[in-house]
């Protein structure tokens, strides 16, 4: 776009507002008030000005927004102030330029504060600047300096392609020397490969020459070979007639042989129906036997009225009041397996039990319900079952054990911990026993006398399922 373009004169008197500016001083070193031209200024057509020229002019509004009186900011640009300078340059840009474009008013504003707070002349340095400021004040020589700005930014761009191209250049001619050198390095690679392939060549023509002697050789060791293998050949054949003739001989004494042998099987057989016989024989007189032992046995038993059921050694311990029998149980897989086991006896430590369980419920219900859980174990598994509680402080009628669990109060001045430890003490050494408790010493003194130690948590968990 021709930067002419930019600019159209207007009317004499057609209502415009231009702001002069001294052609002398149109750069930002001027200040105060700029003499009236209004009669000569220029009417800018901004929709056709430079980039570069319309960011200058954005970048000095935003610049004099934030220090102008709010009376000389239209009120639609008043909250870029609160922006900084950068921010109010990129994002208000569109609206600075509009305002500057439509409000005469605006204009003047911004280029009194920009007289005001710009320092030093720059129209030489800064002739970007300086079209700005012409633009601003519709000053008479805008068109030209927007020119000389565009011509500088052209020939800045121009100069810049240039920088450019000579980079190219250079690094290039760089590449090139590069290529020369590695093509130089090549060709020697070449040289030296021809040689060592001219090398290698005479050498594989020499072991050539020397495999052929050695084939030679091998051929006439070959037809020596072949020679001896049909002697071998010949003296294979004869052996063979012989061993096939020995075979023949051996195949007739075999006969003979397994004549015999199927002879001895007879033998065998006819022994062995002997022996099965006699065995038949002696198991019935064994029979007979031990029904008769059977039979002594059981007379001596009912003459000395042995079995007659007895108290068991647990109904026996001191220290303790027995209520009923009953049975407890032990931890879930391994529990099982525990209680699979015949004559196991289960000793449950009750308050330990019932106090983990349903700590909740008075101590008389604690028990009547722990006691109910285990006679429903007791009647699944059939194994003998004891529950111990502590008797002191017990003042209601103590719970009466139920069919296949005896329920013990220790009595005044024992705990329910001792009354466990005898009742392991007093079973034989062998029997499997389960000790329900999470006491700690409990637990330890009854493992080192072999029972097995069942946490309470894991005997409820078996008890409700």
């Amino acid at each position: 776009m021709s930067t002419d373009d930019a600019f159209a004169t207007g009317p004499a008197g057609s209502g415009a507002e231009p702001v002069g500016v001294d052609p002398a001083c149109a750069a930002p070193a001027c200040a105060g008030p700029a003499p009236d031209t209004a009669g000569a200024a220029a009417e800018i057509r901004w929709d056709r000005l430079p980039e570069a020229v319309r960011g200058r002019v954005a970048e000095l509004a935003a610049a004099a927004v934030a220090g102008l009186p709010d009376a000389d900011v239209p009120h639609r640009l008043r909250r870029l102030a609160r922006f900084t300078p950068a921010k109010r340059a990129r994002l208000g840009a569109r609206a600075l330029l509009d305002e500057v474009e439509r409000s005469a008013a605006f204009r003047a504003a911004v280029l009194a504060w920009c007289h005001e707070h710009t320092p030093g002349p720059a129209d030489v340095e800064d002739p970007l600047g300086a079209a700005a400021l012409a633009v601003l004040g519709g000053a008479p020589d805008a068109p030209d300096l927007v020119a000389a700005a565009a011509r500088r930014g052209e020939a800045g761009e121009l100069r810049a392609e240039l920088e450019a191209a000579n980079s190219r250049v250079e690094k290039l001619t760089a590449e090139l020397e590069r290529l020369r050198d590695e093509l130089a390095t090549a060709r020697e690679d070449v040289r030296l490969s021809a040689q060592a392939r001219e090398a290698e060549f005479a050498q594989l023509r020499r072991r050539v020459g020397e495999q052929g002697a050695r084939l030679r050789s091998a051929t006439d060791a070959l037809d020596a070979a072949a020679a001896d293998l049909e002697a071998v050949r010949a003296e294979a054949r004869r052996d063979l007639a012989d061993a096939l003739a020995e075979r023949d001989r051996e195949r007739v004494r075999a006969d003979r042989e397994r004549a015999r042998a199927d002879a001895a099987a007879v033998q065998v057989a006819a022994a062995r129906q002997a022996a099965r016989e006699a065995r038949q024989a002696d198991e019935v007189r064994l029979e007979l036997l031990l029904e008769t032992l059977g039979g002594a046995v059981a007379g001596l038993r009912r003459e000395l009225s042995i079995g007659g059921g007895g108290p068991r050694p647990a109904d026996l311990v001191a220290g303790a009041s027995a209520v009923r029998p009953g049975a407890p149980v032990d931890d879930l897989a391994a529990l099982d397996a525990l209680l699979a086991l015949p004559a196991v006896h289960l000793i449950v430590d009750g308050y330990n039990v019932s106090k983990t369980g349903y700590p909740e419920l008075p101590l008389a219900d604690q028990r009547t319900r722990l006691v109910g859980q285990l006679a429903a174990l007791a009647a699944r598994t059939g194994v003998e079952v004891t529950v111990v509680f502590d008797g002191a402080g017990v003042v209601a009628a103590p719970t009466r054990g139920t069919r296949g669990v005896r329920v013990l109060f220790s009595d005044a001045g024992v705990i329910a911990d001792d009354v466990i430890r005898a009742l392991v003490a007093a079973e034989p050494e062998g029997r499997p026993i389960l000790v329900a408790t999470s006491d700690r010493a409990v637990v330890e003194s009854v493992r080192r006398r072999g029972a097995h130690a069942l946490p309470s948590a894991i005997l409820l968990g078996r008890l409700r399922g």
